[in-house]
């Protein structure tokens, strides 16, 4: 897994010092009986960087080795050239300055800590923005029937015409709630959230998974444009264009209700009129739902009951077809998982906010189970809780500790 590319396990036979040393022994998951090995590290998880000398971070730098996941860097320089010279407003004076902007965010360190994970998700916005001023000629043809076919022949029928039948204004406003406005609010609650209570780290674990999950997805919209169920209601199966405008779809009839035009507005002039499948908003609330199960597992079910009303409230306002649905769902989930085996701080039990941690737990599931018996009296930080059978792994020592910048 890529966690083998960054970390190399050895036996260290020195007695541990919490107070001195930067990595103790290994303690077994608490939550998750599969994984073969877990590393403990003691790294200035509390400690946010609040420096303005650039020459920290050069430093860091030179100090870097590089490795495969460096490579992430060079698909994001790409995609930001690509779309600085397709997008045709702002002026280039101005997107010079932005340009700038960002690069001075990312050497300052005490914005550089927050904006290496944001990266990913910059890159996504960016690109979405830039959709629009992409050439017809560089474009792809428009499917107008591959995904009413599949939804038919997987599944009996177009769900969403079902779901759209009969509108009443109480529906309207519940599937409002969810897709135009808690969904554009839900990554901050949960960005919020997982600083808080979850194992430091986990944000931009967290962040950069958001943000590589949006940004394939807005590249799949543009390589492979799909008619969402509003386009079949107005137009049949005709053959679409990309002069077509977006629609509002059921959202319009939001607008009628409050006396506004914010949707109508928005989805008529948006960037990716044709880019139904996958479903963002599908996989935006699936990945969410994953990490906070992750944090809060006894509350799982409400996480899914959240993800239930998106699906329902996507398909009743004619955005998208079950199946756009479900390929967000799938991409989710591959997300989540290579983020859980190869990133993901573990959570520990007895702690409740980021503030109560004293070392992080990373997961390797490509090692072997051991279980070499820890005595007692090398039990650090509340390891004393288990019993002796419970222990694994005497020592471990990181080839490379991760960059500080990676626990905030």
């Amino acid at each position: 897994m890529l966690s083998r590319l960054k970390y190399t396990f050895v036996n260290q036979p020195s007695h541990f010092d919490p107070n001195t040393s930067d990595t103790a022994p290994v303690l077994p998951r608490s939550r998750q009986d599969n994984a073969s090995i877990t590393t403990i590290e003691k790294p200035p998880i509390h400690r946010i960087e609040t420096s303005f000398n650039i020459f920290i971070t050069y430093a860091k730098i030179r100090a870097h080795k590089l490795c495969a996941t460096d490579l992430q860097y060079v698909a994001l320089f790409f995609v930001g050239v690509f779309c600085f010279f397709v997008v045709e407003e702002p002026t280039l004076v101005f997107k010079i300055l932005i340009a700038l902007a960002l690069l001075i965010a990312i050497l300052i360190p005490i914005t550089s800590q927050f904006f290496f994970p944001f990266l990913p998700i910059a890159a996504y916005l960016f690109l979405f923005y830039s959709s629009r001023f992409i050439p017809t000629e560089w474009r792809p043809p428009i499917w107008v029937t591959v995904l009413p076919t599949l939804e038919t022949a997987l599944y009996g029928g177009n769900l969403s015409s079902m779901l759209a039948s009969s509108p009443r204004a109480v529906l309207d406003v519940l599937a409002w709630l969810p897709y135009g406005i808690m969904h554009y609010g839900a990554p901050f609650v949960v960005s919020a959230l997982i600083f808080v209570f979850a194992s430091p780290g986990s944000l931009p674990v967290f962040a950069r998974s958001f943000g590589y999950m949006s940004l394939v997805g807005v590249i799949v919209q543009n390589m492979f444009p799909t008619c969402p169920p509003w386009y079949e209601i107005r137009n049949g199966l005709t053959p679409a264009s990309y002069d077509m405008p977006g629609s509002p779809g059921g959202l319009a009839r939001v607008d009628q209700l409050f006396g506004t035009s914010l949707y109508t507005s928005a989805f008529s002039a948006s960037p990716l009129a044709f880019g139904a499948f996958p479903s963002l908003h599908s996989a935006d609330a699936v990945l969410e739902a994953l990490f906070l199960s992750h944090i809060f597992p006894r509350l799982t079910p409400l996480f899914f009951v959240y993800v239930l009303w998106i699906w329902w409230s996507t398909m009743y306002l004619t955005h998208h077809y079950f199946i756009d649905l479900m390929g967000g769902a799938v991409f989710a989930t591959a997300v989540f998982l290579v983020a859980r085996w190869n990133f993901l701080p573990n959570p520990q039990k007895g702690k409740r906010s980021r503030w109560q941690y004293e070392y992080i737990e990373v997961a390797d599931y490509d090692l072997p189970p051991s279980r070499p018996t820890l005595s007692r009296s090398m039990t650090p930080l509340g390891a004393s809780e288990m019993g002796e059978d419970e222990m694994t792994e005497p020592f471990v020592e990181p080839k490379k500790r991760p960059d500080e910048d990676d626990y905030y």
